[in-house]
C-alpha cells in the first residue's frame, strides 16, 4: 500500500508538472500567434522590408509548430500518466476493500446484525472481483503501451 501511494503521488506531481508546462506552452502558442498577425502592418506602414517580414513570419511559423508538436507530445505523455494514475487508484481501492473484509471477517458483526454483517461482505467482495479486474485490464493496457513504445 505504501508503494502505492508513494507512485500516486508521483504521479500527481507529475500531472501538476505537465499541466504548468501545458500553461507555458499555451501562452507561448498565444504569443507567435499575435507577434504573426501583428507583423504584416510592419510591412504595410513601412516600417520594416516585406522581406524582412516575410522572413520573421517564416521563423515564427518554424516556432509554433515546434511549440504544438511539443504540446502534442506532452498531451500524449499526459494521457498515458492519468491512465496510470487511475489504475493505481483503482488497486489502492482495491486493497483498502480487501482490508477491510478481513477486519470485518476477523472481528464479527461489531454491532451489526448478521444480515448487515453479510450484506457488507457480499458488497465488498463484489467490489473486489469487479475492480480487481478493471484494474488488471488498465496495468495490462499500460504494460501493453510500454511495449508497443
Amino acid at each position: 500500500m505504501v508503494q502505492i501511494r508513494q507512485a500516486t503521488a508521483r504521479l500527481r506531481l507529475f500531472l501538476a508538472e505537465i499541466s504548468a508546462k501545458e500553461d507555458d506552452l499555451n501562452a507561448l502558442i498565444r504569443q507567435f500567434r499575435t507577434q504573426k498577425e501583428r507583423l504584416p502592418r510592419q510591412a504595410i506602414y513601412g516600417r520594416t522590408t516585406l522581406d524582412a517580414v516575410l522572413s520573421a513570419m517564416g521563423e515564427i511559423d518554424e516556432r509554433l509548430e515546434h511549440a504544438r508538436s511539443v504540446h502534442r507530445h506532452l498531451t500524449a505523455i499526459k494521457r498515458k500518466a492519468v491512465d496510470e494514475l487511475a489504475a493505481l487508484e483503482l488497486t489502492h481501492q482495491v486493497e483498502e476493500a480487501k482490508d477491510n473484509l478481513k477486519q470485518l471477517k476477523a472481528s464479527g458483526p461489531g454491532g451489526l446484525s448478521d444480515g448487515e454483517l453479510n450484506s457488507e461482505i457480499k458488497r465488498l467482495e463484489e467490489f473486489i472481483a469487479e475492480n480487481s479486474k478493471r484494474a488488471e485490464r488498465a496495468i495490462t493496457d499500460a504494460l501493453r503501451d510500454n511495449e508497443a513504445s
